[in-house]
């Protein structure tokens, strides 16, 4: 703990509200609320942590805080800061889908579509759907069983639903208004659970059709209903009612959280959603961010009710969600929550040996990296390598690992501008300078490690840029492969010496896959650009392809093979004069 946490620590008020954590650049690794103020964050630097929170500590160089009239103004303006700062520790529900309805257009000739817009337009929307596949089939079923229109427009002449049975052809016949609305109001009391009662009244008609000798008919009514049953029966009832409701249930152990949300759409079980992560405050706060981050970042439709454990303020989540939040305490409801708990429980004791496994390849692997090269812990890893072929196309790549991980978004290509052959030192100094140049101009996070894919030369070519042209102090290391591509080495400090990795170890295997993926990209990239500038040169330099040309050629053929394998004829064919056709042919021959 340094001199700043503790003058800062003897001054917190015991008063409700939020506190930001901050890493030694500055940059805020976690928000937390608190009822007092003084003794939550007091706690982070007092008595034991389980190894995720102890991750946290070790980073926190400064924090502040903002004070708040009352706790649920605090559990607001945390979700707002989560959702503002996007901080690395705390949970992230990235997930911001949502989920398909089934509406009954208002139409004069109404239809039946799917869709994941609500529009006040007068339709009818029912849902939502969170297993995709069943809304699709659900609109299968009552394509089947009701002929409305498919056509968004509608055609000049009927079409192959009408020859189906499927639609009534309003496009060329005149359809009683009436028996769009007998349809509307079944489809409507069909997909609000009274699909049992469709059934039944289809099976008195089959019953009726087959005593009037009428068998075809029979035939579509049992179709019908044997529809119903592969779509709807497999789907278990859960509750007596017709109420859309969530019901949540979580477990903690060894500083995990899981979290399992069951959907009950008209009385029945769905879908369900599993979240799983560490946290770093306690587990009943833990729960009400994730309640809000769940319906107001990630997008969730609420339902009419919610379901949650006894554990959660359901006086406090219901505030702040504007939904009916109830903590059952007996009968088919409570049996719900406890549901959940059981498979959030078993969920988490299922995956602790994943989660143990991945952390012993990403954060333990940086940290000991850290400790072997004596630096702060690398969460941030930044690597480049150069790729080219003889000097043609030279680019550059750089990836970016957090906490032993990809982050793919972070990924940047660079056309080499300014080198000329095959000067791959001059070409790393190009695309480090542009990179850390950009990187200070617009004060984006710096690496905690920067590795280049080469040996003593890259690595000293690189800190002169750094450090001559850029003012740059950063922790540099250059990895070499052996004859057979593979890591073999590790350089590092100044003057540059080798790190000595035990090669089963799991810091070696990182840099292995950093190695492997910054060279993946790279040469990716070179690929990409070396295809595109082949078929550009093949063609440019004949006289009579301009750009227009180049374009019907690659729309009529799709590759540089397939025109190879056309005729001067099949050239002319397009338009393409005579001789220009036998100088693509020749051309495309070299």
């Amino acid at each position: 703990m340094n001199d700043i946490i503790k003058n800062k620590l003897m001054i917190l008020p015991a008063q409700p509200g939020c506190y930001l954590m901050k890493d030694r650049q500055g940059t805020i690794i976690y928000v937390g609320k608190a009822k007092v103020l003084k003794n939550r964050v007091r706690s982070y630097f007092t008595g034991s942590h389980d190894g995720k929170t102890l991750r946290l500590v070790n980073e926190i160089e400064d924090f502040e805080y903002i004070v708040t009239s009352s706790d649920m103004e605090a559990l607001i303006l945390e979700l707002n800061l989560i959702k503002k700062h996007d901080p690395k520790y705390n949970v992230m529900l990235k997930d911001d889908k949502t989920y398909p309805f089934i509406k009954l257009t208002a139409e004069r000739h109404p239809r039946l579509i799917t869709t994941r817009k609500v529009k006040k337009d007068k339709g009818k929307y029912f849902g939502p759907y969170p297993n995709v596949h069943a809304a699709n089939e659900t609109k299968k079923l009552l394509d089947r069983i009701y002929p409305l229109r498919k056509c968004a427009t509608l055609p000049d002449r009927v079409c192959l639903y009408y020859h189906l049975g499927q639609c009534l052809a309003p496009c060329v016949k005149e359809v009683d208004q009436q028996q769009y609305r007998t349809m509307t109001e079944e489809i409507t009391r069909f997909l609000n659970g009274g699909y049992k009662d469709i059934k039944k009244e289809l099976t008195e008609k089959m019953a009726a059709a087959a005593e009037d000798l009428d068998f075809e008919r029979a035939k579509e009514y049992r179709d019908k209903i044997a529809h119903i049953d592969a779509t709807m029966e497999k789907q278990k009832m859960t509750m007596t009612d017709f109420t859309d409701r969530d019901v949540f249930g979580y477990a903690v152990d060894k500083g995990w959280m899981c979290v399992q949300v069951f959907f009950i759409r008209q009385g029945k079980l769905i879908e369900r959603d599993v979240s799983m992560f560490p946290i770093h405050n306690e587990p009943e706060e833990e729960i009400l961010t994730f309640l809000g981050q769940f319906y107001m970042k990630a997008n969730h439709f609420k339902p009419k009710e919610i379901l949650a454990p006894s554990s959660v303020n359901g006086e406090m989540a219901e505030k702040l969600l504007g939904v009916k939040v109830l903590n059952p305490q007996r009968g088919q409801k409570k049996d719900l929550v406890s549901l959940a708990y059981k498979n959030a429980k078993i969920a988490l004791q299922e995956k602790f040996s994943l989660i143990e496994r991945d952390e012993d390849r990403t954060i333990k692997a940086v940290e000991s990296l850290g400790e072997q090269l004596g630096i702060y812990t690398p969460h941030r890893i930044e690597a480049f390598d150069n790729s080219n072929i003889q000097g043609a196309d030279p680019v550059s790549a750089m990836i970016v690992f957090i906490d032993g991980k990809p982050a793919k978004r972070e990924y940047r290509k660079y056309k080499i501008k300014t080198v000329q052959g095959p000067d791959d030192y001059e070409s790393m100094r190009e695309a480090v300078r542009r990179r850390y140049t950009r990187v200070l101009k617009e004060e984006l996070p710096l690496p905690d490690l920067l590795i280049i894919d080469g040996g003593k030369g890259h690595v000293e070519a690189v800190r002169d840029v750094l450090e001559n042209e850029l003012g740059l102090d950063l922790p540099l290391a250059g990895l070499v492969k052996d004859e057979k591509h593979r890591t073999s080495q590790l350089l590092f400090g100044n003057p540059l010496e080798i790190v000595a990795l035990a090669r089963n170890s799991q810091e070696f295997y990182l840099l292995q896959r950093i190695q492997d993926e910054v060279h993946r990209f790279a040469i990716t990239f070179h690929r990409q650009l070396r295809g595109k500038g082949t078929f550009q040169s093949m063609l440019d330099d004949i006289a009579g392809i301009g750009e227009k040309r180049k374009k019907q050629l690659l729309k009529t053929f799709g590759s540089v093979k397939k025109m190879k394998e056309a005729s001067a004829d099949d050239f002319r064919q397009l338009g393409i004069p005579a001789n220009v056709a036998e100088e693509l042919v020749k051309k495309l021959s070299e």
